[in-house]
């Protein structure tokens, strides 16, 4: 029960934050987003529900984020595979974590296109996103989901990023 309670009042508390511009104030403090600054980016600019997938930051440059994605059995399908969800929650977290390297602020995901090319099961999942091409409006994306044993493809995604 004291989880919930914690979780109440971390969402009440981002509300009054984002409502009073506070949070607004405190992105612009640690952006750009850095491998020095990538969890308090995580921590104030990303909702609590995503950050539960357990993303584990492990590369981040201007234009590019790569994470992991462990294996869990509650982000898993009946069949043991990875759901569709989890693994497209982790591309728009891991693409719009790549657009906050940049110092332009604001925006968010226009669009998201996925090809899933295999089932992602039996082993935890490397994520890498690149910018591709940033215009003055909308920037495009890559991002790729690899088998971290094998380096096979598991999911090709494509994103537009509106400012």
């Amino acid at each position: 029960m004291a989880s919930d309670t914690w979780w109440w009042e971390n969402l009440y508390a981002r509300k009054v934050l984002w409502t009073t511009g506070q949070a607004v104030a405190e992105m612009d403090r640690i952006l750009p987003c850095t491998m020095d600054n990538v969890e308090e980016v995580l921590t104030v600019g990303i909702a609590s529900w995503v950050r539960a997938h357990g993303l584990e930051i492990l590369e981040v440059e201007e234009g590019r984020m790569k994470a992991r994605l462990r294996q869990d059995l509650d982000q898993q399908l009946f069949t043991g595979g990875m759901c569709g969800q989890a693994t497209m929650s982790a591309i728009d977290t891991v693409m719009s974590l790549a657009m906050l390297t940049f110092p332009r602020k604001g925006g968010g995901t226009a669009s998201q296109n996925n090809q899933f090319l295999r089932a992602a099961i039996r082993d935890d999942l490397i994520i890498e996103a690149m910018i591709l091409k940033m215009r003055k409006n909308t920037a495009y994306e890559e991002t790729r989901i690899v088998f971290e044993g094998s380096g096979d493809l598991v999911v090709h995604s494509t994103s537009v990023y509106a400012f």
